[in-house]
């Protein structure tokens, strides 16, 4: 399977302030897509496709009124850093929304700072938890990947091409699967709320928002 539907996965375009304080994007603006995420990791898998369309839908719901900020986002995890597919998802969170551990951007003169925006082992329902320091505003998201299955031969193909007695067409034929799949989450699944599933966190504000979160939908550009 060609990988050209990274094309159709939808964008996210944010505001970095310190960008656009060093003069590194034009007013600020940066534009990520699915293969800046690919990119980062050097693979497209579910985990992935799940963590950049997790940020997307999460920001989305955070910013429905302008350009989410760059840096101005909190992410906890429920799971521990080192525990199974968590330091990937982290990674690509990281890419999109500036938060780091310890290890990012410490700031000029008190302003930009990029660590301490993002901690594991949180309290949290959902497998992350995405919030705006201006207003508080946050919302919890997962993926349920099981809902979108690999198609039946990909395993027995993947281990032939572990052990090395796949043929080329196998071998390729193991590559549409996996691929396909991705496809499947990003474009196929990207609105399905029993997938992608967010919950709005209930604040102490007026700004905060309860409930569940239906069917956000993104622009695709």
């Amino acid at each position: 399977m060609s990988i050209s539907f990274y094309e159709q996965v939808g964008s996210l375009t944010v505001h970095d302030p310190l960008a656009e304080f060093l003069g590194a994007a034009e007013g600020g603006r940066i534009e990520y897509r699915y293969a800046d995420a690919v990119r980062l990791a050097g693979h497209s898998c579910p985990t992935v496709a799940s963590a950049y369309w997790m940020t997307l839908k999460a920001l989305e719901y955070l910013y429905p009124e302008r350009l989410p900020e760059r840096g101005g986002i909190r992410v906890d995890f429920r799971a521990d850093r080192l525990s199974g597919v968590t330091g990937v998802i982290a990674s690509v969170v990281t890419l999109l929304t500036g938060a780091t551990l310890d290890a990012g951007f410490k700031g000029i003169a008190g302003r930009f700072g990029r660590r301490n925006l993002m901690s594991f082992e949180a309290d949290i329902d959902g497998e992350m938890r995405f919030t705006r320091l201006d207003t508080g505003t946050a919302v919890d998201v997962r993926t349920d990947v099981h809902r979108v299955p690999f198609a039946p031969a990909t395993s027995a193909l993947m281990q032939k091409c572990l052990d090395g007695s796949a043929s080329a067409i196998e071998a390729e034929e193991f590559r549409a699967c996996w691929q396909a799949r991705v496809r499947a989450l990003l474009i196929e699944h990207g609105d399905d709320p029993e997938v992608f599933v967010l919950r709005a966190v209930t604040m102490q504000h007026d700004e905060a928002r309860s409930g569940s979160v239906a069917e956000p939908r993104l622009s695709v550009s």
